[in-house]
């Protein structure tokens, strides 16, 4: 917030413990007077009502919107790349925790408002910063043919990922979703694509989901300039890529 926010600024505000901290500090900010004229734009349920809370401004983002920053806690960010993904599942405080992450990808919030933001910042932890990622990457489909979509991307990652749907109540009993798979209100499922071995690139990845038919939207995060700031156990670490993003498109 002291690094890159700027009175009259229009901010995306992402979801997360990192987020919810920035979020805060933000409303004290304003509080203080120290910032003015901000208006913060929500990327899911939670980040709306944390900035409710801390006495940030609202409002809503539109095709014309403009946004001047935006920032997000991911999940895991690419060393070099900061290529990123979001939207995993986690079991933290209950169902909720899980429904929050969903939203975020679901309703395609954070995904646009990072793309549309003229400067983006992604948080995360020492550990979350590394190559060779592996882990699931969550990729939003239309129910419709569901079945089809996910075996042509088990095709794509033969031998390197598991491909499950993800169930609505806890994690999947099996590979279908259990009785009670995720639906969302647009009718979407969210599947999970497990990688058992390390991914050479995300945006390799995410190029290879953006060719599937029924990929409504995926949780990789890759090829747009932005910053990567680091908490390790020394303080923070600033990482940015526009250059090499502008320069090589990697």
């Amino acid at each position: 917030v002291d690094s890159y926010v700027e009175n009259g600024m229009s901010i995306g505000l992402g979801s997360g413990r990192a987020s919810g901290f920035a979020i805060q500090y933000l409303g004290r900010q304003l509080l203080s007077g120290a910032i003015k004229d901000i208006i913060g734009i929500p990327t899911s349920v939670g980040s709306a009502s944390e900035a409710a809370k801390a006495g940030v401004p609202l409002g809503q983002y539109r095709d014309s919107s403009k946004i001047d920053l935006a920032f997000d806690d991911a999940d895991v960010v690419e060393i070099e790349t900061l290529a990123a993904v979001i939207g995993r599942q986690k079991m933290q405080d209950g169902e909720s925790f899980i429904q929050e992450k969903v939203n975020t990808l679901v309703n395609y919030a954070l995904q646009t408002i990072l793309k549309a933001a003229g400067k983006r910042v992604l948080i995360v932890a020492e550990k979350q910063y590394r190559s060779g990622v592996d882990g699931s990457i969550p990729v939003l489909i239309n129910s419709v043919n569901w079945l089809e979509t996910a075996e042509e991307i088990d095709d794509i990652f033969l031998g390197d990922a598991e491909v499950w749907r993800r169930s609505s109540v806890g994690y999947a009993a099996g590979p279908l979703g259990g009785d009670f798979p995720l639906v969302t209100k647009e009718g979407h499922n969210v599947l999970d694509v497990i990688f058992t071995s390390p991914i050479l690139t995300l945006a390799e990845v995410a190029d290879n989901l953006d060719q599937v038919n029924g990929v409504v939207e995926h949780g990789v995060i890759s090829r747009i300039p932005c910053t990567a700031v680091i908490a390790t156990e020394n303080g923070l670490r600033v990482i940015d890529n526009t250059l090499t993003v502008e320069g090589s498109m990697v």
